[in-house]
């Protein structure tokens, strides 16, 4: 697929951006989405903050999600390479009594 340009909105400003497959356009647009919300709960929550600050704070709050969720993957890589030694003894014992 060539670049596509499309348009998202956050905080009620428009950026132009490029993409080159729908799945990055789909990431794009609920990113956007998923931002616009959390600014929205900051608004509500912190309405005399600047949108700077706010904005701060989404992008602190997604960067710690990331972080976390690349640690639990971490974790999970691990634990299936350690089943994945395990069943490997298991079915080598298995075989050597055959």
């Amino acid at each position: 697929m060539a670049d596509q340009s499309i348009t998202i909105k956050i905080a009620d400003k428009t950026y132009p951006l490029r993409v080159n497959s729908p799945e990055t356009e789909q990431c794009m647009r609920l990113a956007a989405e998923r931002i616009n919300s959390m600014l929205a709960v900051y608004n509500e929550k912190f309405p005399s903050s600047d949108l700077s600050d706010k904005l701060a704070f989404v992008a602190l709050n997604e960067s710690a999600a990331k972080f976390a969720a690349q640690h639990v993957a971490a974790v999970q890589k691990e634990e299936v390479a350690t089943f994945e030694r395990e069943m490997g003894v298991y079915l080598n014992k298995i075989e050597s009594s055959r």
